[in-house]
């Protein structure tokens, strides 16, 4: 079974045992979460497209960690001014493993 669902903005093409890094959600390590906005559903002979959600859909998964993602470095520069400013970010990230998609 093939699900594609809709979190943080971004939507992710996910079946059953995958593990997938998304933005940051509400949660602790080993607790269970359920996914509302479920955009396509099928397999090699069935398939299901919302429009743009699917009511009766469901995608549940369990979290595994909360942690952050790679640093990012960014500058900030204006000419002839002599400023210059290096920064640095690290996005909260959940890591998810999907249990069950129905």
């Amino acid at each position: 079974m093939l699900a594609v669902i809709k979190t943080g903005g971004k939507q992710y093409k996910i079946k059953e045992g995958d593990k997938i890094k998304v933005e940051k959600l509400s949660g602790e390590s080993g607790d269970k979460i359920n996914f509302s906005e479920i955009l396509f559903l099928g397999n090699e002979k069935d398939v299901k497209i919302g429009n743009p959600f699917l009511k009766d859909a469901k995608v549940e998964g369990k979290i595994l960690a909360q942690s952050k993602a790679k640093k990012v470095w960014g500058i900030k520069h204006k000419a002839k001014k002599r400023y210059k400013i290096k920064f640095g970010h690290r996005q909260p990230i959940t890591e998810i493993e999907i249990t069950k998609i129905s």
